[in-house]
């Protein structure tokens, strides 16, 4: 019997026991397929609105209307309507941020505007004008320019972050 170069259909390749693939695997990719319920439920919990600027990418403009913007690149941009920003470690964000909740580890430079908490990892530099309700700073990360609380409901500000 010769073999010809023309591919045949093998029955026996085609009926193979399925492979065990690790748990996180099939969970990863389960979760990023489309259930046959998708439709369904998008009405009851709408997807969540997600920009992602990866590495080595440049981004420059106006960002609104996003639930959470994660910043690994760079990116020169006014983010308002939106309610998380996270600057990653290899991160660099320039212009200005109004947001319910931020998390820094890479560099924020500009005006940012945190109604809610406001997270300078130890990697993380943030400078320029900030306004926060509260501020976490762990040990390593760094906030300098002009610093004032957002008290709901009342004008109490502190300015100076040399001050404290």
């Amino acid at each position: 019997m010769t073999e010809s170069s023309t591919p045949t259909f093998r029955p026996e390749i085609a009926k193979r026991p399925a492979v065990d693939l690790p748990k996180a695997v099939v969970q990863a990719t389960a979760s990023a397929m489309p259930s046959s319920g998708a439709a369904a439920s998008k009405s009851e919990h709408p997807d969540p609105k997600v920009l992602l600027i990866g590495r080595e990418i440049s981004l420059s403009g106006q960002i609104t209307a996003c639930d959470k913007v994660i910043v690994e690149g760079k990116v020169e941009a006014q983010l308002t309507d939106s309610r998380f920003v996270e600057v990653s470690e290899s991160g660099q964000f320039k212009g200005s941020a109004e947001v319910e909740e931020a998390e820094i580890r890479g560099r924020f430079e500009g005006r940012l505007s945190v109604r809610g908490r406001l997270l300078i990892r130890g990697s993380g530099k943030v400078s320029g004008e900030i306004a926060y309700g509260q501020i976490e700073i762990e040990c390593g990360g760094e906030i300098s320019g002009t610093v004032q609380t957002v008290a709901a409901g009342s004008n109490r500000s502190s300015s100076s972050a040399a001050a404290e």
